[in-house]
Formats: C-alpha cells, sequence, structure tokens
C-alpha cells in the first residue's frame, strides 16, 4: 500500500526547480506547494453556507514560479503530455483557456479581475494529487498559484482571501460551481488537525485536533478509479435544485434549516427537492457531531458518522455510484469502523476509518470486492492530516 506521509518534499521541490531551469533557461523565484484534501463529513454543505471537516493530503501540486513583466503567462505540467500553454494575461477571459490550464490561468484571472496589479510568470507544475478521484487536483493547482502570486507580488492576502480567490477562478472562469470548502482545505489546514469550516464566515475557521495515529487508527483513503467530472452538469443540477429549495422556504441558504424545522421543510418541499434538503441538514448536523467527538479525543466515534454519510449521500443525494457503495460496503464488512465515499461523487474516492493494524486487511479486502465483480482495482494510500499551502524554496532570479 501507498504510504501518502512518505513524499519528499526537498527533493521534489529540487526537482521541480531543475525543471523549470531547463524549461525556461533559469531559475524560479521560488518553489510553492499545495495539497489536495480528503474531506472526513460535511458533503455538499459549503455552497448552502454550511459545516464541512477536511484534512489537507501529503499529495499535493508543487510550483515553481517565476515573474514576467511582459504581460506574457506560461504554463507546463509534468502530467500535462509536454506542451507548454502560452497566454496573455491582458486576454484571460472564461471560456477562453481549456483543459488543466483553465484552473491556473483563471487564478490570475480572477486576481486581475478583483484589481490587484498582477502580471505574467513562468510556471511549471508537477502533482502527486490524483485527477479525477474526488481529491480536489484542481483546487492544489488553484491554491499554488495563488500562494505564489501572493508572496512574487506582495498582495498580503489572508488565506480565506486567496481561497476565495481559488473558488472564484473554478466557478467564474473554469466553470464549475464549487463551494469554498475545496480551496479553504488546501490553503488553511494545517498537520495533525482536521478544518472546521464555517462556509458562510470562512474567515472564522478552526483547526480541531486529529492525531489519528497516536489513537492507534488510520484513515484509508480508496480510488475506485472511476473518474468524476464535475464540470459535466450533474454537479450545478444539485446546487440550483438545493438554491431553488431555500427559495421555497424563503430561507438564505439550507444552512438556515435546522434539524427541529426539516419535517415541515420536507412536506412542503416538491418530491424532488426534499431528498436535497434532507441531506444537507443531516450532514451539517453529523460535522457538529463529528466536531464535538474531536474535541472530546474520541476520533474513533466518527466512523459511525463517516457510515451514516454515505448512506445520505448514497440515498437522499444520489451522488454515489456502484463502485464506491462495493467500497464502502467490503470495508465495512472488513472491520472498518467507519467509510463513505468522499468529495463530489459520481466516482472518486471512498475513506475508511480503521484500527491502524487492519489497513491492510481491510485495503485487501477492498481490492479482492473490486476483482470478484469485474471493477479495476482501486488505488489505496493512508493519509495524515498535513500543511496547507506554502512556500518550499526561495529560489533565485527574476524576471
Amino acid at each position: 500500500m501507498n504510504r501518502g506521509d512518505r513524499w519528499d518534499e526537498d527533493s521534489r521541490a529540487d526537482g521541480v526547480a531543475d525543471a523549470f531551469a531547463r524549461l525556461y533557461g533559469g531559475p524560479p523565484d521560488g518553489v510553492w506547494a499545495a495539497p489536495g484534501r480528503v474531506n472526513l463529513i460535511g458533503e455538499h454543505t459549503d455552497y448552502n453556507d454550511g459545516f464541512a471537516l477536511p484534512i489537507a493530503l501529503p499529495q499535493n501540486t508543487l510550483l515553481a514560479a517565476r515573474a514576467r513583466t511582459d504581460g506574457r503567462l506560461r504554463l507546463h505540467s509534468a502530467q500535462g503530455g509536454g506542451r507548454t500553454v502560452e497566454l496573455a494575461v491582458a486576454a484571460l477571459a472564461p471560456g477562453a483557456v481549456t483543459g488543466w490550464a483553465a484552473y491556473p490561468a483563471g487564478v490570475v484571472w480572477a486576481l486581475t479581475e478583483a484589481g490587484h496589479a498582477v502580471g505574467g510568470a513562468d510556471l511549471h507544475f508537477d502533482s502527486t494529487v490524483p485527477t479525477g478521484a474526488g481529491l480536489s487536483s484542481s483546487a492544489a493547482l488553484e491554491c499554488a498559484v495563488a500562494v505564489a502570486y501572493d508572496a512574487l507580488h506582495g498582495l498580503g492576502l489572508s488565506g480565506p482571501e486567496l481561497a476565495r480567490t481559488a473558488q472564484r477562478a473554478e466557478n467564474a472562469f473554469a466553470g464549475v460551481p464549487c463551494g469554498i470548502m475545496d480551496q479553504m482545505a488546501s490553503v488553511c489546514c494545517t498537520a495533525e488537525a482536521a478544518l472546521h469550516l464555517d462556509a458562510r464566515t470562512p474567515q472564522d475557521h478552526r483547526q480541531v485536533p486529529l492525531d489519528l495515529r497516536g489513537r492507534g487508527l488510520g484513515l484509508l483513503v480508496m480510488d475506485t478509479r472511476v473518474a468524476h467530472d464535475l464540470g459535466d452538469g450533474a454537479y450545478a443540477a444539485l446546487r440550483a435544485g438545493c438554491e431553488r429549495a431555500a427559495a421555497l422556504l424563503g430561507l438564505p441558504a439550507l444552512r438556515d434549516l435546522d434539524a427541529g424545522g426539516l419535517p415541515e421543510a420536507v412536506e412542503a418541499l416538491p418530491t424532488e427537492l426534499a431528498p436535497l434538503v434532507r441531506h444537507v441538514v443531516t450532514e451539517n448536523a453529523r460535522v457538529t457531531e463529528a466536531v464535538s467527538r474531536l474535541r472530546e479525543g474520541d476520533p474513533a466515534a466518527l466512523g459511525p458518522i463517516l457510515t451514516a454519510g454515505h448512506a445520505s449521500l448514497r440515498d437522499d443525494y444520489r451522488v454515489s455510484c456502484p463502485e464506491t457503495d462495493l467500497a464502502v460496503s467490503a470495508a465495512l464488512d472488513a472491520g472498518a469502523l467507519g467509510a463513505r465515499m468522499t468529495g463530489g461523487g459520481f466516482g472518486g474516492s471512498v475513506i475508511a476509518l480503521v484500527e491502524a493494524e487492519r489497513e491492510d486487511a481491510v485495503g485487501g479486502a477492498v481490492t479482492a470486492a473490486f476483482e470478484a465483480a469485474g471493477h479495476r482495482p482501486p488505488r489505496l494510500f493512508a493519509a495524515t492530516p498535513s500543511a496547507g499551502a506554502r512556500r518550499l524554496a526561495p529560489g533565485g532570479g527574476t524576471r
């Protein structure tokens, strides 16, 4: 099993800087890192002004960057097939850039739209965040650019401001109507903690200690290898349904409906909207319960909360799929304390809270179940709560 906390960041940073120098004929101004994320609980709540509890992953996107003064933006990724994308900052507009480059280019566009005097840059990315796995590879790209540009241009933006900029890039430039949870996790998470996010007031986020290893526990991530695409319309339809339900109930957002008012709200809503509302309200309650359990020092109590969250995503929100359902059931049958899909759904990854000594047994059981069902084997790794976006190396030189 791939232990996700074993990446050698120093050697990776050196390698990214060396690759940058070969590509662009000189050293970068610096190297920055922004991680992917796993959301412990609180799915599809952020765009309803609700609560979430993500952690940052050790897997991250590294960015070597050097500022330019000629208004040109050059983008290259070690995972991008070898082609360098070259753009004019002044010509950036929603819809003008497609593919992976839309995410970093969108951040530059969002900064200029916000009135920041930023220019072009040479950028080289190298990422260990799996794409299409529901682990926020796009947010890692965006947030790496946001923190690098903040440093290169001395913008002095706070973590939540950088996350909001990255979210605007994904919403308005790349066309994915996500909430702010992915970007907040990538920028603001800290090691050995989960981020208690209130999406209505992200500046008030809190760190909740999460020492799984110290409690003899592990968090197993199982990438089902069913790639999802949140830009295909299904995600937008769910968000629109939630916003319609809130409007019909006379609420600013579904976050403003509590469990006590849920039965009456479900009775009053059209049949197709009631399950969405039920999921959001109960999921917000699950986040609150999870935070309480962690603050009491009982991370093992997260298990049933995770499993209940999956049932809600499967039955009410209907964003699961056969592979994620199989991974959850196989993990539970093998002794996991709890399991659920994580991320936007329609494929992606499953997380399982396990006793540390049972990680390999649970992973093996899920792999065997996938083989018996005729699915490709899942990719497995153990996740540890890791640090958010940061600078890794000073680099040198400007352009």
